[in-house]
């Protein structure tokens, strides 16, 4: 790291002067201070761990101007309009604007006027951009969403790879920072030698956040439940995520049609049609977004209170992205995963669909079978998931998860886990979930003829359940360790250690009764994890949302820009009738007091 002197009390006075934030959060601190010293750095933060911040601070210290690599326009314009209202001069240059746009845009910067500019990775390549860099004095490369540049990640994007190239063409080379919320050690690997960074400080905080309550529920009515949840939170936003068009489509028209008003957004629909959802979503006019993966990278909206996934997500990074949209105000949140074994053959059929080489094909393969695991785990979601990223923990169970919630009893399944493991035994461990399940219920299919395995000692043993349960138990024992699944399109199942010693007598199988016998239901979920502040007087609260709802829409900003939820919740509950008062609200800072606090200084000075 270069030895030049790090003023973090500069930094935290910029904190305090324009965010209204006191002091960094233990991970930001350490990254701020790497960025300032001279290093490049990579960091990994969770969704709403405040990454921005940890660039935009340091542009404010630099001499010169810090160039962020943005993957979306939506995003560039979020960040852009949240930096200029708070007085931060920023600018982005992307295909929504003239060429005496982008003109102007580059001459401000050459006269110092800009500290940040966003542009997308494919601006990158072109000729006449790299060279009119190449004049600006430029501090800071800073690459968000840094995972796109690995093949073994997720939203890999191939202009990602320019950043490196670009970097070397500049007269200095400026520091580059690089930032993500999630990766695993192999995608750690690629940023970091994609990127060229050089003898980078690395820095994984907490994706672990303690505000989500995880659940997995399976066996659900999927489209009742989202109803039920969408009518019984209508004043909360929400993200409901579907895999496919057709089913954002049916969601869609079944919320609005039971009078619950929601947006979609997906690949199909028009550029107009997509923007006009997204912005009703960002400006509360509508309370619930219908969408594919094809939304929400980067979507700044704060106040998400939750994430509803209607069929399971390819890959633990596409999910832990997607479901960490909720709560980034810090607020209390649900993140649910409604699961069911169709949800398997979807994800099968998304990737056969998708053009790629058979490593690649073979590494989709592989993650899915982790998020299958997942979905079947009884364990604490929190550590599944920070196993999943190689992260350390405690082994402290969350005591929010669907997991940890679990009040089922503890059974003896012993004898149904020796009956399974020897059925795999004796099949030679050479065929998938499906047909083993076929074997121990008894069926006669032309498979289980064909092999001779209605023959087998175990034919039969499971006859008292459906095929699907007997799936559903051998998917448990793969998540729980005592089986193993192969890799790639039709993975077979196999014993682990844990299932011989099972089998000699030597372990006994404990599990939670089946999902049948104790359903958790949408009000015990509620009175187990509450997802509304206790100490916020709402009616207050209410009249306060107005006053921003008023503001944004004089200034056609999204309401989170003028204040988060959290910042009002706070005030509702200090009632601060001076300047003084108003500025110790966290999230105040002294350019957004100047520009909107009037209005709210206002009310609770008419309240005494």
């Amino acid at each position: 790291m270069n030895t030049q002197t790090v003023d973090m009390e500069q930094a935290r006075f910029y904190l305090q002067k324009y965010y209204g934030y006191p002091d960094f959060r233990e991970g930001q601190r350490r990254i701020v201070e790497s960025v300032l010293a001279g290093a490049d750095t990579l960091g990994i933060m969770p969704t709403g761990g405040g990454k921005s911040v940890c660039y935009q601070i340091p542009a404010l210290m630099f001499s010169g101007l810090t160039l962020v690599v943005s993957p979306l326009i939506s995003l560039m314009k979020d960040q852009v309009d949240a930096l200029t209202a708070m007085g931060i001069p920023a600018a982005y240059i992307n295909s929504t604007l003239s060429g005496k746009e982008v003109n102007e845009v580059i001459r401000a910067a050459r006269r110092s006027q800009i500290k940040l500019l966003y542009v997308a990775p494919e601006r990158l390549e072109l000729d006449w951009f790299r060279e009119e860099m190449k004049q600006l004095q430029i501090s800071c490369v800073a690459v968000d969403e840094a995972h796109c540049v690995s093949q073994w990640g997720h939203d890999f994007r191939t202009s990602y790879l320019a950043v490196s190239p670009f970097v070397d063409e500049l007269p200095v080379r400026p520091i580059v920072a690089a930032f993500t919320a999630t990766a695993t050690p192999q995608v750690m690997d690629d940023m970091t030698s994609l990127l060229r960074l050089s003898q980078p400080s690395i820095f994984v905080t907490g994706l672990g956040r303690d505000n989500l309550a995880m659940s997995v529920l399976r066996g659900e009515n999927k489209r009742e439940f989202i109803l039920n949840y969408a009518h019984t939170h209508a004043h909360q936003p929400g993200i409901i995520y579907a895999a496919t068009r057709k089913d954002v489509d049916d969601l869609y028209q079944r919320l609005n049609d039971s009078g619950v008003k929601a947006g979609r957004y997906h690949a199909g629909l028009s550029d107009q049609e997509r923007e006009k959802s997204q912005e009703s979503f960002l400006y509360d006019d509508i309370r619930v977004m219908v969408a594919t993966n094809a939304f929400g990278m980067g979507i700044d909206k704060s106040n998400v209170r939750y994430v509803i996934h209607y069929n399971m997500p390819k890959n633990m990074e596409a999910y832990v992205q997607e479901a960490g949209r909720a709560g980034r105000d810090g607020d209390p949140s649900e993140c649910i995963l409604l699961f069911s074994a169709q949800d398997i053959m979807t994800q099968k059929f998304l990737i056969e669909q998708n053009p790629q080489d058979e490593t690649r094909k073979h590494n989709e393969y592989r993650k899915l079978q982790q998020m299958v695991q997942y979905c079947y785990s009884t364990s604490c979601l929190k550590w599944e998931m920070l196993d999943y990223f190689g992260e350390d923990h405690d082994n402290k169970p969350c005591g929010i998860c669907s997991s940890c919630r679990d009040e089922r009893e503890l059974v003896d399944r012993t004898r149904d886990a020796q009956i399974v493991f020897s059925c795999i035994h004796r099949m030679r461990e050479r065929f998938g979930v499906a047909l083993i399940a076929a074997v121990l219920k008894g069926s006669r299919n032309k498979k289980v003829l064909q092999y001779g395995f209605d023959q087998l000692p175990t034919y039969a043993m499971l006859r008292a359940l459906t095929e699907k349960q007997i799936s559903e138990l051998i998917n448990l024992f793969i998540a729980e360790g005592y089986l193993r699944l192969s890799e790639g399109q039709y993975p077979i199942v196999q014993l682990e250690p844990l299932a011989v010693d099972v089998l000699k007598g030597n372990h006994t199988v404990m599990m939670r009764a089946p999902e049948a016998d104790k359903n958790v239901s949408d009000s015990k979920r509620k009175k187990s994890y509450d997802a509304g502040p206790s100490a916020v007087n709402e009616v207050v609260f209410e009249q306060l949302r107005l006053i921003r709802r008023e503001l944004a829409e004089r200034d056609r900003v999204p309401s989170y820009i003028i204040f988060n939820d959290a910042t009002l919740r706070e005030m509702s509950v200090i009632c601060p009738t001076s300047e003084a008062a108003m500025l110790k609200i966290k999230g105040v800072g002294e350019v957004k007091f100047r520009k909107y606090g009037k209005p709210f200084l206002d009310f609770f000075q008419e309240m005494e």
